[in-house]
């Protein structure tokens, strides 16, 4: 059985209502017992507790500064975007812009093993969705970053 922090939780996903539902369900046994919390938790998030989610992700092209596990994290997840050229990330900034002027929060993506280029087709691609289909991308999007993290928070990465 292993405890988590609620720093540590609050590492994988920022929402508030999330680290609580997540560590009031530990000592956990194993990792698909504590993905398993993790879903669980997101699925009864509101909305506004995925707004607050999202306010902890930097804008795909940002690299994050700090020094923190969730810095690092985003650092590495948006590893896609470090050889970019200065176009292509004048076209993210771009795209993120007009994303957030559309959707009135940041784009989210699980950028793990995604090229610049992917995330900004992606981005542009996603900018034609009705909010009620953005919504369900970004919980989706959400969700899939949330277990790599909590994998990671798992094996010690």
């Amino acid at each position: 059985m292993r405890e988590l922090s609620r720093d540590e939780l609050s590492s994988c996903c920022a929402s508030a209502a999330w680290v609580s539902k997540v560590s009031a369900r530990g000592p956990f046994r194993d990792l698909g017992d504590l993905l398993r919390a993790g879903e669980e938790a997101l699925a009864e998030l509101t909305w506004a507790d995925v707004l607050e989610a999202l306010a902890a992700h930097p804008r795909i092209g940002e690299r994050p500064a700090g020094e923190g596990r969730e810095a690092a994290w985003s650092r590495a997840e948006q590893a896609g975007t470090a050889e970019a050229g200065r176009e292509l990330l004048d076209r993210l900034r771009e795209g993120n812009a007009a994303y957030e002027r559309r959707f009135g929060h940041v784009f989210l993506v699980c950028a793990t093993g995604k090229t610049a280029a992917e995330m900004l087709e992606l981005l542009e691609k996603r900018l034609a969705n009705d909010e009620e289909t953005e919504r369900k991308v970004v919980r989706e999007e959400l969700s899939a970053i949330v277990r790599l993290r909590l994998t990671k928070l798992w094996e010690g990465a």
